[in-house]
């Protein structure tokens, strides 16, 4: 694994009106069923912080450790990064409530919900920013829950020397096949470790290949069953999940986002600039590599650009 990430090339055009007006520049690991690269642009071997996309992983990690669930719903939950819709809310609630906890526990920042018609309900409502409703409180009330469950303190989970995180660099690292080569602060607060994208690629293809029974099908199985409680009703990796019979996948910050499907293989990415825009057309192009399509895919090949509130254009893969 390289030490620096060097920054990718471009994988997706900005075209308006048939003009070319922008890029962006990215990277992006194509593994075939056996776990070998088969596809790539860009340097996929240097390390990122993968964001929210390790929260299958972290969800393997709390499991492993004694967290208490029996619900797919639950585990799906606390691999998520929620809409903030409210069917994720009064289950993120109840699952607090269970250890006895209310959101005050809760490590994560306030915020509003990140979709967009949950944000706009709330805020239509006159209501503001709270921990519960911010994209990652499911996993920190899973990682809450076990801390109780394995007899761990609660003050501090979220620091990376807390036995709760070990356990969880323990997991990503055996998944990833590889040592972090940095630990961050996530967005939430939570610790974010830097793998490469074919670390991260061949974790999502370990999960989805796993033997029925084991945590980590659980958690893969969970994910797939229940997408709306992983993102949201309008969310990508959702209806991702929903439309492509199998696939696994989960979106992180910064234009990251990995997916996998058994028996074929997995992908991972991420648009240096961050634009969320830009990774759907990517992962579309190299599902495609793999054999894989479905009408979710081809909605998502061409993002449309508007131009005077009409289409006049397109992000898509170069």
């Amino acid at each position: 694994m390289g030490k620096t990430y060097e920054g990718g090339v471009p994988l997706v055009e900005v075209v308006r009106s048939g003009f070319v007006e922008g890029l962006h520049r990215g990277s992006v690991v194509v593994l075939d069923a056996a776990g070998a690269v088969v596809a790539g642009a860009g340097d996929g071997v240097s390390p990122i912080f993968p964001r929210s996309s390790s929260k299958p992983m972290q969800a393997v990690g709390m499991l492993r450790a004694g967290l208490p669930l029996t619900d797919p719903a639950d585990v799906a939950l606390v691999s998520a990064s929620h809409a903030g819709e409210e069917f994720h809310l009064e289950r993120v609630g109840a699952l607090l409530r269970r250890g006895g906890l209310d959101e005050t526990a809760l490590h994560c920042p306030p915020d509003l919900p990140v979709g967009d018609a949950a944000r706009e309900a709330v805020l239509r409502a006159g209501g503001g920013p709270s921990r519960i409703q911010m994209n990652c409180s499911g996993k920190h009330t899973g990682m809450l829950l076990t801390c109780l469950a394995a007899g761990w303190p609660l003050n501090g989970y979220w620091r990376p020397d807390h036995p709760l995180q070990r356990r969880l660099t323990a997991a990503i690292e055996e998944f990833t096949g590889e040592e972090a080569a940095a630990v961050g602060v996530d967005g939430c607060g939570a610790p974010v470790l830097a793998v490469s994208l074919t670390g991260l690629a061949r974790a999502y293809l370990r999960l989805v290949s796993a033997e029925p029974g084991t945590v980590e099908r659980t958690v893969a199985d969970a994910m797939r069953a229940f997408p709306e409680l992983v993102g949201g009703t309008q969310a990508d990796d959702t209806r991702l999940m929903r439309g492509v019979p199998g696939l696994l996948a989960k979106v992180g910050a910064e234009g990251v986002i990995a997916a996998a499907v058994p028996g074929i293989g997995a992908v991972a990415l991420k648009i240096d600039d961050g634009a969320a825009r830009a990774r759907m057309p990517v992962l579309v192009s190299a599902l495609r590599r793999l054999g894989v399509d479905a009408p979710v895919l081809t909605e998502y090949a061409d993002v449309p650009l508007l131009g005077g509130g009409l289409p006049v254009g397109a992000v898509r893969a170069v």
